[in-house]
């Protein structure tokens, strides 16, 4: 059974994204252009993206334009992208626009993912979904050196101390690295 896996970037005062959904904070830090391979999860056989996300994604590595790029971060690997939109997908990746509710696409992601894991990219409110439907089991949060006036939280849900394990905390250069394990609700 594949475990799901948030694992994001973050600032210090927990915003994935500006309000006009860049991560153009991100890149500013140094290193975070080529980050650490031990800081990305392995195992995984599936992505999963908000509309937002793949759209800056799209616009920010020019990827309709030269599609080669696609398979430098996704690989060959099949991404479900949550969008109520139809959306340009690059020449040959494999790229799946759903709607509707995450509950009602978990089993063709369990289905493509196989034996791998799914790493749910953001945004938010999409984890959020996730976690709602009890397909959440890590957290894992690279938090940088910077902070927003305001954009888009990490997760907008309220999950309890009940239910987040911290299994690791370290530096990683710059940053600061955080590792929660997510029971589900009893």
């Amino acid at each position: 059974m594949p475990r799901f896996i948030f694992d994001t970037a973050c600032t210090l005062n927990g915003f994935l994204a500006t309000k006009d959904h860049s991560l153009e904070w991100l890149f500013a830090v140094p290193g975070a252009e080529e980050p650490d391979p031990e800081l990305l999860p392995r195992n995984v056989s599936v992505l999963v993206e908000g509309s937002h996300t793949y759209e800056w994604v799209l616009k920010n590595e020019d990827l309709v334009a030269h599609p080669e790029r696609w398979q430098t971060f996704h690989g060959t690997r099949p991404t479900f992208v949550f969008t109520s939109r139809d959306l340009p997908i690059p020449e040959g990746a494999d790229v799946r626009l759903v709607s509707g509710s995450v509950a009602d696409h978990l089993d063709a992601i369990r289905e493509a993912a196989g034996e791998g894991d799914v790493w749910i990219l953001g945004g938010g409110d999409l984890v959020g979904q996730f976690a709602d439907a009890g397909a959440l089991d890590t957290v894992a949060l690279t938090v940088a050196p910077v902070t927003l006036e305001d954009g888009h939280g990490v997760l907008p849900r309220s999950l309890g101390a009940d239910r987040l394990r911290l299994r690791e905390a370290r530096q990683a250069g710059p940053f600061a690295r955080l590792v929660y394990d997510v029971t589900q609700p009893a």
